[in-house]
């Protein structure tokens, strides 16, 4: 891509991706910025490459455009007491980006949960966000768990806000269900080595759902641990 970037350093990369007119939100480059990739990426990748990368178990962490995409999508919902799910949250890195983005204001009590199926993933996620900073686990601002991303988290929910970070074959209606009216949802739909695109789901007060197709994507499935 014409406007792919990388950089020395976290701020370079992100820097540059904002030059291109990539990332618009300064509150969203101030939480990317701030999250620092060399903690998410292992072994001798380049963690400050506009690209993704794989963390292994069939999981990958999505390139830096599509973290920023996907945080300012979500921005009008990203107040300072929302709870945010992150299906697939695989690295960690942009669950801590969305914990982040939500506590640039001091007081603030939202927190986000991250849900993973695969336990080695979520131990991963665990060990990356206390290399980053130990305090956004120790104080709840982020909760990891394992589960059946496909089936959300019931136990937080309703959510102000959802993101899903791999490919549901077609609407993930019970994700849905767990939005709470006013919210917003984005998540990659399409079949494995099919055409999936980036949709956007809004429930209004009513609890009516509207989807707004964005962009085509590329994403790993969204599986349970077995499949």
């Amino acid at each position: 891509m014409a406007w792919r970037s990388r950089g020395l350093t976290n701020a370079e990369l992100f820097r540059q991706l904002q030059d291109h007119g990539i990332i618009k939100s300064e509150r969203v480059a101030q939480a990317l910025i701030a999250t620092d990739r060399k903690h998410y990426v292992a072994g001798n990748l380049n963690p400050y490459i506009d690209a993704p990368q794989r963390i292994g178990h069939s999981a990958t962490i999505s390139a830096p455009h599509m973290h920023a995409y996907a945080l300012e999508l979500l921005e009008n919902n990203l107040r300072s007491d929302s709870k945010v799910l992150d299906v697939g949250s695989g690295s960690g890195y942009l669950t801590a980006c969305f914990a982040r983005y939500i506590h640039q204001k001091e007081g603030a009590t939202g927190f986000v949960v991250g849900i993973e199926h695969h336990p080695q993933l979520v131990a991963l996620g665990r060990s990356n966000i206390k290399a980053d900073d130990e305090s956004l686990l120790e104080t709840g601002k982020i909760i990891l768990v394992e589960g059946d991303g496909r089936k959300g988290c019931s136990e937080h929910a309703p959510y102000d806000c959802i993101h899903v970070g791999a490919a549901a074959p077609q609407t993930p209606h019970e994700l849905i269900n767990q939005l709470k009216p006013g919210g917003r949802m984005i998540a990659p739909v399409g079949p494995e080595d099919g055409t999936q695109y980036l949709e956007q789901y809004d429930k209004d007060a009513d609890g009516k759902v509207s989807k707004t197709r964005l962009m085509g994507v590329m994403f790993v499935p969204l599986t349970d641990l077995h499949t």
